[in-house]
């Protein structure tokens, strides 16, 4: 197989780009780097692109190994035939690798191989060349054998046939056939094993389905409560179309013994063929369900660590608590804790006043912005007596509640313990409410991110491919960032391009011993990270208020001599960088120039010089700034409190297969079913919505005893629905 070409073909460029892209993931450069870096390349395809092509890469030079593995192995055994060495280099996937070499697979004792070992092979292929040479009864007598346990004719036959139903099942051809066939027409069924499991899986208990049409959080759902012992679960499959269609492939014209052959055909089916395609076809449908699902843990995760900081701001954290109280922590401007108590203002203590005179206190000491509320347990009581109290304070104070989930994980991980040996847990859960507020990327990737909260069925996930796709998640959002490499704990660090836990702990060592790092070439002094390593990190590390403003930008130092050259072209120098006015004139003029023209003077592509400008404007800018801010509050609302009809803003929490839940401030997160999200007819809800986006939505539904409230986006659009603000 050409794997250039293929990659080329299947991802629509050009052939050069792809064989540079293979060539710079050979040559150990990072999807960020590469993305970023490279875009002349590889016609500036961005990150998940190239991710998909590393992927796809992997999956092809694991089949082309397998491919040779098979043609090895059939050759050692001396059955190599020019027929299955074009069926080889034909094969596009690993299933039809997988058919080609199941008869030459070595098995376990069969009724097929204990045939066989009796001499009964012969029999079974001049019965399956179906060509008449004589009576069945007379040519079994032939293969009798006391020493090889043929004692009589209906042996030797039964032999022979069990011999060609495991031919048939194991035909190649036959099994593509079945297979595209049940894929179209099998349907799969389902049922209650027991009356108590009616609660979680009641919509189970007579369900049927044709699995072509089954969406994917249905079959994990499925696979689930059979798992569970809940459901029993069946594929209804057309027997009669299928033993036709074999028939169709194994029959001669006018052929001999044909009435022997379908009853052998009918054997295989029933006892081999069928049991095993229904396997296959159950772990088809989970292998995809489950990718879907990963996709879309993918595509809630990447929103949500990119949701905009609160910077310059100092934060309150509440860890909401009944009986051991609610912990606080208050945090400086650049996540440092510099205060920290505990409050009692939920029951069975409800020490409000004393609560509300220690939070005043706090507020007006350290100047608060705004305080970060954690959404567990007493978290509704909380959000009450935080609402009732900032009410009272002569400072402008707004809150927030945000996702705990994790929270209690990072707070027992050896990375909390690390940053606060003194602190219990609930404490460290406290500071981390804090800073999910401030800068909700640095601190959610301290935890292992299937904790994170959002997606579905992420434990039934293969967990090697779902921790391989969530950790590029995470290192695409790390790099689009940037990362100040005076202030990043070395958990953020280790996501940068380039680096690994052991550099990054080395950085922050470094930088303990020798103070502040003042340009990025002092990286190179740093244990282990050599040539290549800064290469690939350099430009995602960023160095605030020192020697060099390049230092604080995604400018590359491999471009800094391109930076020189392009601002002496213009009369300007690094100098004006600090001024946006000077700056503002600068791509007017490369316009002018001709952007070809002045990308060849300073050496370097029309793209790298499009990314230059684009950092020269706004040295130091965050990507994050300009999405959607954060909604806070000064108020609270519960579900009693909500009326159907009612517009209000909220946030999205969490998109999955069937529509997406979103924050409107009463503590219970609304379902917008996927028909109520748009007019037009989409496939999937993410196709519109994703996780920390704002959106406006009217309530329809409001069930109180289940708690559950039902939204829709598409109603909400008219401007003369009055929006009810929350805070």
């Amino acid at each position: 197989m050409d794997i250039t070409k293929t990659i080329s073909l299947e991802f629509n460029i050009r052939q050069d780009y792809a064989q540079n892209i293979i060539d710079l993931l050979d040559e150990g450069g990072t999807v960020p780097f590469i993305a970023r870096y490279r875009k002349e390349m590889h016609g500036s395809l961005d990150d998940q692109v190239i991710r998909a092509i590393a992927d796809r890469l992997e999956y092809l030079r694991n089949f082309d190994k397998r491919r040779e593995e098979i043609d090895r192995l059939i050759t050692e055994q001396g059955n190599m035939t020019d027929e299955i060495k074009r069926k080889l280099e034909n094969a596009l996937t690993l299933t039809e690798l997988e058919d080609i070499y199941r008869p030459f697979r070595p098995k376990r004792q069969t009724r097929a191989t204990v045939a066989i070992a009796k001499g009964l092979q012969p029999l079974a292929e001049i019965i399956y060349a179906q060509k008449y040479v004589g009576e069945l009864e007379e040519m079994a007598k032939e293969y009798l054998s006391e020493e090889k346990g043929v004692k009589d004719t209906s042996e030797a036959l039964a032999g022979a046939s069990d011999i060609i139903a495991e031919k048939v099942s194991d035909d190649d051809q036959i099994r593509k056939i079945l297979r595209e066939f049940l894929e179209k027409s099998a349907i799969m069924t389902t049922s209650l094993k027991e009356a108590e499991n009616s609660g979680t899986y009641s919509m189970y208990a007579s369900f049927k389905e044709p699995v072509k049409t089954l969406p994917s959080h249905r079959v994990l759902a499925i696979n689930r409560g059979e798992k569970e012992d809940c459901l029993k679960v069946d594929i209804e499959v057309n027997n009669d179309k299928c033993l036709e269609l074999i028939s169709s492939e194994v029959l001669v014209k006018d052929g001999a013994y044909t009435e022997f052959i379908l009853s052998s055909i009918s054997d295989g089916y029933e006892r081999l063929l069928l049991p095993s395609l229904i396997r296959e076809l159950r772990a088809s449908l989970t292998d995809m369900a489950s990718e879907q699902a990963i996709k879309m843990f993918e595509v809630n995760l990447k929103p949500l660590l990119m949701q905009p900081p609160l910077k310059d701001k100092v934060i309150l954290g509440l860890d909401p608590a009944y009986r051991t109280g609610c912990k606080v922590a208050v945090i400086d401007k650049n996540g440092n804790v510099i205060d920290k108590t505990v409050i009692y203002p939920t029951p069975p203590h409800n020490q409000i006043e004393k609560s509300e005179e220690i939070i005043s206190s706090l507020v007006m000491k350290h100047k608060v912005d705004a305080i970060s509320i954690g959404n567990g347990t007493a978290s509704r009581e909380s959000e009450k007596f935080v609402s009732d109290l900032i009410k009272k304070l002569p400072r402008k104070v707004e809150y927030m509640v945000v996702n705990e989930a994790g929270a209690s994980v990072y707070s027992a991980s050896k990375l909390g313990a690390e940053e606060f040996p003194d602190y219990d847990l609930t404490l460290r859960s406290a500071v981390s409410i804090a800073r999910r507020l401030q800068d909700p990327l640095a601190e959610l990737i301290k935890i292992d991110v299937k904790s994170i909260g959002v997606g579905q069925y992420q434990h039934d996930m293969p967990q090697k491919r779902l921790t391989t796709v969530l950790d590029g998640v995470v290192e695409d959002c790390v790099n689009a960032v940037g990362v100040d490499v005076n202030t990043a704990s070395y958990k953020l660090l280790e996501h940068v391009s380039g680096l690994n836990a052991s550099i990054a702990k080395n950085i922050v060592d470094y930088r303990a011993k020798n103070g502040n790092f003042t340009e990025r070439g002092e990286l190179l002094s740093v244990s282990k990270l050599g040539a290549k390593a800064y290469e690939q990190c350099a430009g995602f590390l960023r160095i605030v208020g020192e020697k060099n403003i390049l230092d604080n930008t995604g400018v590359h130092p491999e471009s800094y001599k391109a930076v020189e050259k392009l601002l002496k072209l213009f009369g300007l120098s690094t100098e004006d960088i600090k001024d946006s006015e000077s700056m503002s004139s600068l791509p007017s003029m490369i316009r002018l120039k001709g952007e070809e023209k002045v990308a060849e003077e300073i050496g370097v592509g029309v793209p790298t010089l499009e990314d230059i400008v684009k950092e020269l404007l706004k040295p130091g800018r965050d990507v994050r700034d300009d999405l959607p801010r954060p909604i806070l509050r000064s108020d609270v609302m519960s579900i009693e409190d909500l009326k159907v009809g009612m517009v209000m803003r909220g946030t999205v929490r969490n998109v999955i297969d069937f529509g997406a839940f979103v924050d409107i401030g009463v503590h219970q997160d609304g379902l917008v079913h996927i028909s109520e999200i748009c007019d037009r007819y989409i496939k999937h809800p993410s196709e519109e919505l994703s996780v920390g986006q704002v959106v406006r939505v009217k309530i329809i539904s409001i069930d109180l005893d289940k708690n559950r409230i039902g939204l829709s986006i598409k109603r909400a659009t008219s401007d003369d629905d009055e929006i009810e603000e929350i805070g």
